[in-house]
């Protein structure tokens, strides 16, 4: 199969969503972001799946969307943050396309998060909430670090950081 997607991974509140956007209307791609995917597929949000069916069941609707947009070209896809955890999605992305790694620092993450909607894998608030977060970055990064490419999005505009995926891919 053809590497021909842009796939972009990483924690959660890295700017999977915002920056995939842009960088698909720049490079004149289709988007598609894999939880939003999920929701529509199952109808439902992704709080609710977890509180209703558990995590395990929402995995499987994850494996189920990666093996469909992974069999289509010239995507820029935006990934939930624990999508690669799973060997078998982690290869699929890779063979579709390139893969890369939005990061930054816990506290950034800890800051973006708060303020956007429900988070269902980070259940606490304060201290406890940048507690998970450190501990799910650490279990993480070992998937995250078979990226292609990594990228910093902490100090970074988005035009800039779209600006250095461009660079990066056409290498």
């Amino acid at each position: 199969m053809m590497r021909e997607n842009i796939i972009l991974i990483g924690f959660m509140g890295v700017g999977k969503t915002s920056l995939g956007k842009l960088l698909a209307t720049k490079l004149g791609r289709a988007f598609i972001d894999l939880d939003e995917k999920i929701e529509r597929d199952a109808k439902m949000s992704i709080p609710k799946i977890f509180e209703t069916y558990g995590e395990k069941y929402f995995r499987e609707l994850e494996k189920a969307a990666v093996k469909d947009v992974t069999t289509r070209k010239n995507l820029v896809i935006a990934t939930g943050g624990g999508t690669v955890k799973d060997a078998e999605n982690l290869q699929l992305l890779k063979n579709s396309g390139v893969v890369i790694c939005l990061t930054t620092d816990a506290e950034e993450i800890f800051r973006r998060t708060e303020k956007r909607g429900e988070r269902p894998v980070l259940d606490g608030g304060g201290n406890e909430r940048l507690e998970t977060i450190k501990k799910l970055l650490a279990e993480r990064q070992p998937f995250y670090s078979q990226a292609d490419f990594q990228i910093d999005t902490t100090d970074w505009s988005p035009l800039q950081i779209v600006n250095e995926i461009c660079d990066k891919i056409r290498g």
